[in-house]
């Protein structure tokens, strides 16, 4: 059975500035939809709104139809990758995998260049190693959404291409809704792909859409 995360009705401003003022998402599970914007376009904001923690001026945010208030407090629902490491830095791990309910093997497997183990704490590791531990237990946690902002920030390109290919096998036990920088990634992986500018959201169709709203002039520069 197929499900829907819709978000529509957002406005957002900071003082005098208007962020978001005409927007419509939509993720099915089953697929990826790709989010695509210039930098300082509100796409974070976007994702904090659907998630429930950024509060705006007006928003409708509905799972299957039903209208929710907070998404992140309905269990089993949604999960969030924010731009920042979350994770506290104390933590093993052992106990990270432990706390989400997930197999460390299948990580160990996955990724077994990347020399961490589960002994190590989080302050143990480089930054792009936290990474890659925020990343996938977000994308392999037991929600029924996951909304992945700059998922391959600091992520060694090796890597990047495993967390593209497990992206590909999650969309079917999941929605995935992703945004980042390096926008071919978000180009290859998506189903539905959607262009945050001027505070609204187009859906596009193929490349030309993105170079009609002049996106694809700016990943060339």
């Amino acid at each position: 059975m197929k499900h829907v995360l819709e978000a529509d009705g957002i406005q957002l401003e900071f003082g005098l500035r208007k962020i978001l003022s005409d927007v419509y998402i939509s993720c099915e599970t089953g697929t990826i939809t790709g989010l695509l914007g210039r930098n300082g376009s509100g796409k974070s904001c976007l994702m904090n709104i659907i998630y429930g923690v950024l509060r705006c001026n007006d928003k409708s945010i509905r799972f299957d139809h039903h209208k929710i208030s907070i998404p992140y407090s309905k269990p089993g629902l949604i999960k969030f990758l924010p731009q920042h490491h979350f994770v506290p830095k104390s933590l093993s791990v052992k106990r990270i995998f432990l706390d989400f309910g997930l197999d460390w093997k299948d990580f160990e497997e996955r990724f077994s260049e990347s020399s961490i183990h589960n002994t190590h704490r989080m302050m143990d590791l480089s930054g792009g190693q936290r990474r890659l531990i925020e990343v996938y237990i977000i994308l392999a946690s037991h929600a029924q959404f996951v909304l992945l902002d700059e998922p391959f920030t600091h992520i060694m390109p090796l890597d990047i291409e495993k967390i593209k290919k497990m992206m590909l096998e999650e969309k079917y036990r999941k929605g995935i809704f992703l945004t980042d920088h390096m926008y071919k990634h978000i180009v290859d992986l998506s189903d539905h792909l959607y262009l945050l500018k001027d505070g609204k959201t187009w859906l596009t169709r193929s490349s030309s859409d993105l170079e009609t709203h002049g996106y694809a002039l700016m990943g060339k520069r």
